[in-house]
């Protein structure tokens, strides 16, 4: 949900993209912020100065992009003045790679995020190259409120106060110019709610996903119940095209006691090129729903060969509840000892059981019938519950053929252990 427009003038030379960071467990390319560190002094100044009548304050949308990072799009503030040579976007999407402990930062959610101040051809050159529209909405704000959300604004892009702790739903690039211009505005400022209130935050991160649909399934998986509260319209601004809606019909009192449009103007600063959709059998082809679909089949093969022989095969039952357990205890270490925010009491831990490593090779080397039975219908409840919680809140996305597998290899280890009349042999066919 973060720009990837700052700094791209040497990416032509460079041949790579540089990015800021775009959202919840997505990288980009930092060496924006170690240039930000040496432009800083020469774009930002220690005190606000005085606006002249002349100045625009605009809050700019920037579209969603092709890559993961941009597919929430990016929402920032410029304030502009053309009489005192004032161009500056306030852009809340930018962290320093050079933290230390990066990697272990960026995991655990604790890696602070920097507010960054660059100029408007910047911002336009950058979504010229990722072929991003964008979009201004100039603030109907009076001399004085303008003057307090540059002042605001300048204020929170001191060295000392730029850093904060980013969180995907509720503090990021969209909710906290929304939150700066609120301030501004004091008790002036009226939203109009008209964003649907009736759709949980993970509905809405769902509609930016579905060219994604990898990240769409890992990121289902990774967040938890949180993500299933309903959002008012308030919440549901944590995404920028929200942000724009809400503000295009805005209200601000007026000292005489009316009321006035918060937006006096929108207009396209740079308008995408439509460009032609790719491949859609190629694209299915390398989605969830058919490397795992292809499993399933494979797995079925391989488990009626294994009926015929009278063998239960646990080769292949500790690669897929390993495999499913290692992602389990992935999640766990998100719910425990990170903080997003949004990966607790994650319902997921009952598809990805973490106590697969180590109980199914426990299990299926010396375990009795009985344990195996009991470990095996435990596991097909875990699952049949978790597809039942996917399915009331609506995001069965790419795992649903993983999920049959796992379902149907329990549901014959179980099966194949209770018509045992004898030890098992455990063939390693």
């Amino acid at each position: 949900m973060k720009s990837s427009l700052l700094f791209r003038g040497n990416k032509e030379k460079k041949g790579k993209k540089k990015r800021t960071k775009g959202g919840i467990f997505s990288f980009q390319g930092a060496i924006f912020t170690v240039f930000l560190s040496f432009l800083s002094p020469f774009l930002h100044s220690s005190f606000s100065q005085t606006l002249s009548p002349q100045s625009k304050a605009s809050l700019i949308t920037v579209a969603p992009g092709d890559d993961l990072y941009s597919s929430f799009g990016h929402t920032a503030i410029w304030i502009s003045d053309p009489l005192y040579g004032i161009d500056r976007v306030y852009n809340y999407g930018t962290f320093d790679f050079r933290t230390g402990n990066f990697y272990i930062k960026f995991l655990r959610g604790t890696l602070p995020y920097i507010l960054s101040v660059y100029e408007m051809p910047r911002m336009v050159y950058g979504s010229q190259l990722e072929n991003r529209s964008v979009k201004e909405q100039v603030l109907n704000l009076s001399a004085a409120q303008r003057q307090r959300l540059f002042t605001l604004l300048e204020t929170n892009a001191l060295p000392e106060n730029r850093e904060y702790r980013y969180k995907f739903y509720y503090d990021n690039c969209a909710t906290r110019p929304r939150d700066m211009i609120a301030r501004a505005c004091a008790d002036s400022l009226r939203f109009p709610n008209v964003v649907d209130s009736t759709r949980s935050y993970r509905d809405w991160m769902n509609d930016y996903l579905t060219r994604q649909p990898w990240a769409r399934m890992g990121m289902n998986l990774g967040i938890g119940y949180p993500a299933d509260e309903k959002t008012s319209s308030w919440e549901a601004m944590y995404l920028p095209d929200n942000v724009f809606i809400e503000a295009e019909r805005a209200q601000l009192k007026t000292a005489d006691g009316g009321t006035t449009p918060l937006v006096s103007s929108s207009q396209f600063l740079f308008r995408a090129v439509t460009v032609e959709e790719s491949n859609a059998f190629l694209t299915y082809l390398l989605s969830p729903d058919f490397v795992f679909a292809a499993l399933l089949v494979v797995v079925f093969l391989i488990t009626r060969r294994q009926q015929k022989q009278q063998s239960r095969g646990v080769w292949l039952d500790r690669w897929l509840f390993g495999f499913s357990g290692v992602w389990g205890w992935f999640l766990v270490f998100l719910w425990f000892f990170t903080d997003h925010g949004v990966t607790t009491w994650n319902p997921a831990v009952l598809f990805l059981m973490p106590l697969h490593v180590p109980l199914v090779f426990w299990v299926t080397g010396r375990g009795s019938r009985q344990a195996i039975r009991t470990y095996f219908l435990l596991t097909m409840i875990g699952l049949v519950a978790f597809f039942l919680y996917a399915f009331a809140q609506d995001y069965l996305y790419g795992f649903n053929f993983f999920l049959l597998t796992l379902l149907y290899r329990a549901f014959y280890q179980y099966r194949f252990a209770a018509t045992q009349t004898e030890q098992p042999t455990y063939a390693q066919s």
